[in-house]
């Protein structure tokens, strides 16, 4: 996860207001290497995306020049990558090498074709400008389950990631399969919407059995269309209670 470094760069709109473009030029097309001898079976090749000016300053987006306070490597966008705050990786390009101009019908990138619908676009938008912004909606997801022995019963510790979302979630709720209700997560404190956080939910089964875990946000008002289809559904196993 791109949040768990700390980068340091340059924003991109302060670069942007050394230039001047026409009229007819309102969106920016960012890119970066993508040009290999042998060829992607899994990946579409072509590395870019447009954005508004105003997506890459409201996004506090900057062109990143050192992680973890050492330049950045080769793996890592080596020597200039784009980083935008809450937008998916995807239009994150590593190893820039163009910044332009292009009109407002420019077409669509073959990268922001290609990620269509992990960004939850509807359908695969022919311009750029129908392409709605690839902001991470709230997620949250469990990643690891320990067993306690607490007075003298078991009871389990599940322990779990929550990021994204343009609003941060005051609470989150969790169900342990969908025959049960949801109930509000024990201790969780909401993230800021460029980080991540950790929360933890003691839970006790009524038996043994194989369960689904799924999260929401308590507030039904909170973008969250990853997490209320069941993308993030995990399971665990119970046994000798």
């Amino acid at each position: 996860m791109i949040s768990v470094a700390d980068w340091h760069g340059i924003p991109v709109h302060e670069i942007l207001q050394s230039f001047k473009s026409s009229t007819t030029s309102v969106r920016i097309l960012i890119s970066g290497f993508d040009h290999y001898s042998t060829e992607s079976s899994s990946s579409i090749p072509g590395a870019s995306w447009i954005f508004t000016p105003d997506q890459l300053e409201s996004s506090g987006a900057f062109l990143a020049t050192r992680m973890n306070g050492q330049p950045l490597t080769r793996d890592h966008g080596s020597p200039i990558r784009l980083l935008v705050p809450n937008w998916y990786g995807c239009a994150c390009i590593k190893w820039v090498n163009e910044i332009s101009f292009v009109p407002e019908e420019a077409p669509a990138t073959l990268q922001m074709q290609e990620y269509a619908s992990r960004t939850m676009q509807e359908g695969v938008p022919k311009l750029a400008r129908e392409y709605k912004p690839a902001t991470l909606d709230v997620a949250a997801m469990p990643v690891r389950i320990e067993k306690w022995f607490v007075n003298g019963k078991i009871e389990f510790h599940v322990i779990g990631i929550q990021w994204g979302g343009s609003q941060p979630a005051d609470a989150l709720e969790i169900q342990f399969n969908p025959t049960e209700p949801y109930v509000q997560v024990q201790d969780f404190r909401p993230s800021s919407t460029t980080t991540w956080n950790f929360w933890k939910h003691i839970w006790t089964p009524s038996s043994s059995g194989r369960y689904l875990i799924r999260l929401r946000p308590q507030s039904s008002t909170i973008l969250a269309r990853r997490l209320r289809s069941g993308y993030y559904l995990r399971h665990v196993d119970i046994n000798n209670l």
